[in-house]
């Protein structure tokens, strides 16, 4: 098999560690309007960066950002008219930031630049500050918007998006808690998974994956019982990192697709959509990569030489140990939805198609139902 040629995007600089945001204010010493991009709960964090110059903050960002959201954090971009923006926060904050980077000042549109290679430049420098161990999106060159009237996601992918310096400072992780310390750990080691066992797997990226689903494998129960545990929250955010690495030349497959209509209709937070589908889409694809779920299951503890039913059972007692209610109907989801949402998933063709196997709108179905 011919193996395809890929490029790989990462952060100009990076840091890892505890303390590691103070490093942000001496690199930025020359900025002079700084806009941050935060939560309300994140903003907390923002003295920590050690900024001088002119320091504006937006934090109206909530957990699955749609289009309007974007419209108001560009509409405080052209306000402030910053020469560095700062994402301080989860994948929903840096997506937003780097959409507003690349946006404020341009006369490109959301519209213009949804798809990949659209962007057509970035003259405002980026910094990308996690303070979740889950997307990985310091790392990459892709945002997600929510499109509410279409109830989809819109993708933007571009190099122009790539952070000028992004941080791993995993003390901002202590106070995440647990129930969003377990969900947001399992979706990042999806993001490894789906790279592993993809149609588009490289060996590089598996190199990637490999470390990303065993750093979660040794350190996400252990973050989960005790959230200032440094060494265990340091190996999550590396695990989120390398996963993000995994999605740009790779990227996900069956798993995310049909984990997004669970954000988009039902309003669950990425990573807990993530967790709920993922035991089954590594039970579902395993006849195809059985090899590398093997080396999943592994890594996970789950076990040697299981069955697709012995497999499904072990991954979701995994998720469930963490604290994780794996449950659609608990979460709201209504039997007379799920075929609305199938279709939607199955119609998720740029993530579907990466999926090692293909699946049926009744395969996609049968794993709601399984969910529910």
């Amino acid at each position: 098999m011919t193996i395809a040629p890929i490029t790989l995007h990462q952060p100009r600089r990076l840091a890892v560690g505890a303390g590691t945001i103070a490093e942000v204010g001496a690199w930025a010493a020359d900025a002079k309007s700084v806009l941050v991009i935060a939560t309300p709960v994140t903003v907390g964090f923002a003295d920590r960066l050690k900024l001088s110059g002119r320091v504006a903050t937006f934090d109206a960002i909530p957990g699955e950002p749609d289009i309007a959201t974007l419209e108001a954090a560009l509409g405080a971009a052209r306000q402030t008219r910053p020469d560095l923006i700062v994402g301080l926060g989860g994948g929903s904050v840096l997506d937003v930031a780097k959409l507003v980077a690349v946006l404020w000042d341009s006369e490109q549109t959301l519209a213009d630049v949804a798809g990949p290679n659209r962007v057509a430049a970035r003259r405002t420098r980026l910094v990308q500050v996690a303070t979740t161990a889950g997307t990985g999106s310091e790392a990459g060159i892709r945002s997600l918007i929510t499109d509410p009237e279409k109830g989809s996601k819109i993708a933007v992918e571009s190099p122009h998006m790539i952070a000028d310096f992004a941080v791993l400072d995993p003390e901002l992780t202590y106070s995440v808690p647990p129930a969003v310390t377990a969900a947001t750990g399992v979706d990042a080691m999806a993001h490894c998974v789906e790279a592993f066992t993809n149609r588009r797997a490289h060996p590089m990226i598996d190199g990637f994956a490999r470390m990303g689903f065993r750093l979660v494998g040794k350190y996400l129960a252990r973050a989960v019982k005790d959230g200032t545990d440094t060494e265990a929250r340091e190996g999550l955010m590396l695990a989120s990192y390398y996963g993000g690495i995994c999605l740009g030349p790779v990227n996900t497959a069956a798993g995310h697709a049909i984990a997004y209509p669970l954000g988009t209709r039902l309003r669950l937070p990425h990573g807990l959509a993530n967790a709920v589908i993922f035991p089954h889409v590594l039970a579902f694809n395993q006849k195809v990569a059985s090899d590398k779920t093997a080396e999943v299951a592994a890594a996970l503890g789950l076990g040697e030489n299981l069955s697709a039913g012995a497999l499904l059972d072990t991954a979701c007692g995994f998720c469930r140990e963490l604290g994780i209610e794996m449950s659609l109907a608990a979460h709201g989801a209504k039997a007379d939805d799920l075929p609305l949402y199938a279709s939607e998933a199955h119609a998720n063709r740029r993530l579907m198609d990466n999926n090692p196997i293909d699946m049926s709108v009744e395969e996609v179905l049968g794993i709601y139902k399984a969910a529910f």
